[in-house]
C-alpha cells in the first residue's frame, strides 16, 4: 500500500502562541501530534521535545527486527525522561508536560502510542472510530456515564489531564495495534480540533474521497477556527491507498 499524508497547524484565534508540535515522516512511517502544557514557553519546549525525541528514536532504531509497539513505547519513555529532566534543571520550565499521540506503520500493520487527551481516529468503510481514550478527568466521567461525549468540550474541568509526557519520572504508555487496509483514513489531532468540530462533521470530511489528505487537514483546521479557534489546532491525516498494481 501507499501512504498519503496531510498536516496543518494553527495558533487559533485566542492563543498568543502555538504550543502544539507534529511530525510527518514518510520515510519511517511515523506521524504524531503533541500538545504542550505548562505555560507559553514551557508548553512549546515540552511538545517540541516530545515530537523530536520520538521522531529521532524511531529513525535511529527502526529495523524489521524491532516491532513498532516496542519502538514507540521506548521512544515515548525516552521523551518522558528528557522532558522531566529538562524541567528539573530549569525552573522556568517547571510543571511542563505534553500529550503524545503517535502512529507508526510497519508493513501493513500499525501501532498507536498514546498519552494525554490528543486523539487518534480511524475512518473505515464510512465508520469513524476513536482509537484512543483520553487521559482526563472528564473522560473518566464519560466512561462512567456521568457525562455524554458532547459534554466533554464544555466541561469546566476538561483541561485536567490525568497522564502526560514529562510531568513525572515514569509514565504509562497506551499501545494499540492493528492491520491497515486500503481506503483507511487515520486522523491524529489535538483537542483544539475536537473541542470545536463535532465528530459527525469530522467523519464527513474524512469520507470525501475527492479531497486529498492535505485538503482534509486544511479544511478541518479552518473549520475549528471558524467555530471559535479557542485553542491551538493541529491535525495530521493519513490515507492508505492501494499500490498501482492492486488498483
Amino acid at each position: 500500500m501507499q501512504i498519503q499524508y496531510g498536516s496543518q497547524t494553527s495558533q487559533g484565534k485566542v492563543r498568543t502562541s502555538n504550543e502544539d508540535s507534529y511530525v510527518v515522516n514518510a520515510k519511517t512511517g511515523l506521524s504524531l501530534v503533541a500538545d504542550g502544557m505548562g505555560g507559553h514557553a514551557a508548553g512549546e519546549v515540552a511538545s517540541q521535545l516530545a515530537a523530536s525525541t520520538v521522531n529521532d528514536w524511531v529513525r535511529e532504531h527502526a529495523t524489521p527486527d524491532v516491532k513498532a509497539a516496542e519502538m514507540l513505547r521506548l521512544a515515548a519513555l525516552e521523551a518522558n525522561t528528557r522532558i522531566f529532566k529538562a524541567q528539573r534543571h530549569d525552573q522556568a520550565l517547571a510543571g511542563m508536560g505534553s500529550t503524545l499521540t503517535a502512529l507508526l506503520f510497519q508493513g501493513e500493520q500499525y501501532c498507536i502510542a498514546h498519552v494525554g487527551d490528543s486523539r487518534a481516529y480511524l475512518l473505515r468503510k464510512g465508520v469513524l472510530e476513536q482509537l484512543t481514550a483520553d487521559h482526563s478527568l472528564v473522560w473518566h466521567l464519560y466512561e462512567n456515564g456521568v457525562l455524554s461525549k458532547s459534554d466533554l468540550a464544555r466541561h469546566p474541568q476538561k483541561n485536567l489531564i490525568t497522564r502526560s509526557i514529562g510531568s513525572h519520572p515514569e509514565v504509562d504508555v497506551d499501545l494499540r495495534e492493528g492491520a491497515g487496509y486500503a481506503g483507511d483514513v487515520y486522523l491524529l489531532c489535538c483537542d483544539g480540533l475536537t473541542d470545536e468540530v463535532p465528530e459527525d462533521d469530522i467523519r464527513e470530511v474524512l469520507s470525501d474521497a475527492r479531497r486529498t489528505p492535505q485538503e482534509m487537514a486544511d479544511y478541518l483546521v479552518d473549520a475549528a477556527n471558524q467555530a471559535g479557534g479557542r485553542d491551538n489546532i493541529t491535525v495530521v491525516v493519513i490515507r492508505l491507498e492501494p499500490d498501482d498494481e492492486q488498483t
